[in-house]
């Protein structure tokens, strides 16, 4: 479990698995790329409020590809800024294979 914020009531806690799904979702909001699998090409790192995510994406052939890694990386900060009320200290983009 990853801490998002401590309370005089408690810790507010989010599992890996949703963090995740969260940026999953958001990266595939974008068209024209998917994260190649996500369990070994996708990382999410919270610690001190601060998130640091790591995608290794497939992009479809045509796709300008760094206006397509500039879309992911701001639809992913956005929702983990959005839903998890974090800073986002970098989403780090890499396009491993292009998809026809």
């Amino acid at each position: 479990m990853t801490i998002l914020a401590r309370t005089e009531q408690g810790a507010i806690e989010i599992s890996e698995a949703a963090l995740s799904q969260l940026v999953l979702r958001a990266a595939g909001q974008v068209e024209g790329g998917r994260v190649r699998k996500p369990r070994r090409g996708l990382h999410v790192d919270v610690a001190d409020g601060r998130a640091t995510v790591s995608l290794e994406l497939a992009a479809r052939r045509g796709v300008l590809l760094p206006d397509l890694a500039l879309e992911i990386q701001e639809s992913v900060a956005g929702a983990l800024e959005r839903m998890c009320e974090v800073e986002v200290a970098a989403v780090d983009v890499s396009i491993e294979k292009i998809e026809s």
